[in-house]
């Protein structure tokens, strides 16, 4: 029998561990602080942010998956906040400031019912009811659309870009990603639609102004063609696209070839000749006139292309390869000579043109292209960085829209009518759980408090004047940052994806929650055991165990 206060010893001497209350709200300082980061760039009226790295690089944007994936972070709770981020953008492609303010908010919001002796368990009981309900309010108020609405699609795109630098141009950009997505998308079998971003190929050339960034019906390969004897430019291009190459192999095993008679040399040179020109003549047979191809092209085959007039590029991306297959209706064949017609693609004009300084193909007038180009341009690289970045933005949310077919009003509108559902929602449940609801309520406002904010408007003014609207039954009703006054969202053209208020509200309710359980953080073994990066593990290795400091 051990002496009584004999002290066992579990976890090595001088292992980091912090427990309890100290733990969770270490976790929550953690968390809040990733938000605070990404809190001043929500908005029309938000800034941007500088992020340098060690080697100098700069990246200038209001992006909050960006600035987030950029920053080195290492507290392991704050890192939970950053998989909102990313979480957000993968499903939606916007609004990932929100929802990581939204997941601080609610957080912040626990800490206070923490404090007051509210189990965890059941503040996350509650944040899931209140989750629940909020999905239901926005499909209460969101409004159908569909791939017609071409006049809805572009308000959404501009309202993904207005808090953007390249807001200036948001109408010129969101007419882009509009049609873009518009052509891209694919129709299912129950009606509905399905929009793959992939086929929509971004180009970037810096120089000119963002003025000139447009639209192609069809594909820019970022190539010239190989021999300045081919044809400048193709009418009614017939596109062979090859995954072979146009060279005389060399044998796979050593072999040695021994020539003993410079006759035979002469033959040898003569039969790789005919080899190449075979190959030229099996592509010149299929009545292709433009050749693209994954592989080298020799010098040799060159020379006999541009005499058959035929333009060719080689060294094609396979990610360009199954665009152009996607845009011009074309096969990619593997096996030059089973190369046939029936495998052609065809555009009404390739040609070469420069940019900048590249020479660059653009395969233009495809039939029925269901893949396109943007070719962005931009003052410097910052900016068509920035640019690229809005674009994605914009295309995502119209790609959304049209695959959900439903839109919600932004500005703070929708985040307020779930605030007022909910209160009314929290006094119908008994227990402890409708406090937290209510807390989930007053946390849903931080969106229109956060607008005003970084518009440099009273926030507790705007928010009684929405409250007294949203009760008057303006479902609508929302902040103008640029005018300073409450009005209505949806004739101010602020519209959003319904998945871009929804996912939010998942992503930051699933964040807060796990957050909450979480009373021990203990410095896990390096490698890989115990742990990982999971919940409890000290994500890296026993790293930011759990120390606000470190953060």
């Amino acid at each position: 029998m051990m002496p009584a206060g004999t002290q066992i010893l579990v976890l090595k001497e001088g292992t980091r561990r912090e427990r309890g209350k100290g733990a969770q709200f270490n976790n929550i300082a953690a968390a809040k602080a990733v938000a605070d980061a990404v809190r001043s760039t929500l908005g029309p009226r938000g800034m941007d942010k500088m992020l340098v790295d060690s080697l100098g690089d700069v990246v200038i944007t209001n992006d909050g998956v960006t600035i987030l994936k950029e920053i080195d972070i290492e507290h392991p709770a704050a890192k939970m906040l950053v998989e909102v981020a990313k979480t957000q953008d993968e499903e939606a492609g916007d609004g990932t400031t929100t929802a990581v303010i939204l997941a601080g908010e609610l957080l912040k919001r626990a800490e206070d019912l923490i404090e007051q002796n509210i189990h965890p368990t059941v503040i996350a009981a509650g944040y899931r009811l209140a989750s629940d309900k909020a999905h239901e309010v926005l499909e209460k108020v969101a409004m159908k659309i569909s791939i017609k609405d071409a006049d809805v699609l572009k308000k959404v795109a501009m309202t993904s870009m207005s808090s953007k630098s390249a807001s200036g141009h948001k109408e010129l950009l969101a007419d882009i990603a509009v049609k873009a997505v518009s052509t891209v998308a694919e129709k299912r079998a129950d009606d509905s639609y399905f929009v793959d971003d992939d086929n929509i190929q971004v180009v970037k050339k810096q120089g000119g102004s963002i003025a000139d960034t447009a639209m192609v019906d069809g594909i820019i390969v970022d190539k010239e063609r190989v021999h300045p004897g081919m044809p400048g430019e193709v009418r009614e291009g017939k596109i062979a696209l090859i995954d072979a190459a146009l060279e005389v192999k060399k044998t796979e095993i050593d072999a040695k070839i021994e020539i003993t008679d410079p006759t035979q040399l002469q033959a040898f040179l003569n039969e790789e000749e005919s080899m190449l020109k075979r190959m030229v003549e099996t592509v010149r047979k299929s009545g292709a006139n433009v050749l693209f191809c994954q592989k080298g092209i020799d010098d040799l085959a060159q020379h006999y292309l541009a005499k058959a007039e035929i333009y060719a590029v080689r060294r094609v991306k396979k990610s360009d390869m199954e665009k152009l297959a996607k845009a011009t209706g074309g096969k990619v064949v593997t096996k030059l000579d089973e190369l046939a017609k029936d495998d052609l693609g065809y555009a009404k004009l390739v040609y070469e043109k420069k940019i900048g300084e590249d020479e660059m193909t653009f395969v233009t007038g495809c039939k029925n292209p269901k893949a396109v180009s943007i070719l962005i341009r931009g003052g410097t690289e910052h900016v068509v960085d920035e640019v690229e970045r809005s674009l994605e933005d914009a295309t995502s949310v119209v790609a959304v829209a049209i695959e959900d077919g439903k839109v919600i009003t932004g500005g703070g509108s929708s985040a307020t009518e779930i605030a007022l559902s909910l209160r009314d929602f929290a006094a119908t449940i008994g227990g402890r759980e409708q406090i937290a609801i209510e807390a989930f309520a007053d946390a849903m406002e931080v969106i229109p408090r956060t607008l005003s904010e970084n518009a440099g408007l009273d926030p507790i003014d705007i928010l009684i004047e929405l409250r007294k609207e949203h009760k008057k039954g303006n479902k609508h009703a929302g902040v103008n940052v640029f005018t300073g006054k409450v009005a209505d969202m949806k004739k101010e053209n602020v519209i959003e994806p319904i998945r871009v208020g929804s996912q939010a509200v998942s992503s930051a309710t699933d964040a807060a929650v796990m957050v909450l359980r979480i009373d021990d953080v203990i410095a896990a073994r390096s490698g890989g055991g115990a742990g990982g990066a999971g919940p409890k593990g000290g994500g890296e290795g026993g790293e930011g165990g759990g120390d606000g400091e470190e953060f």
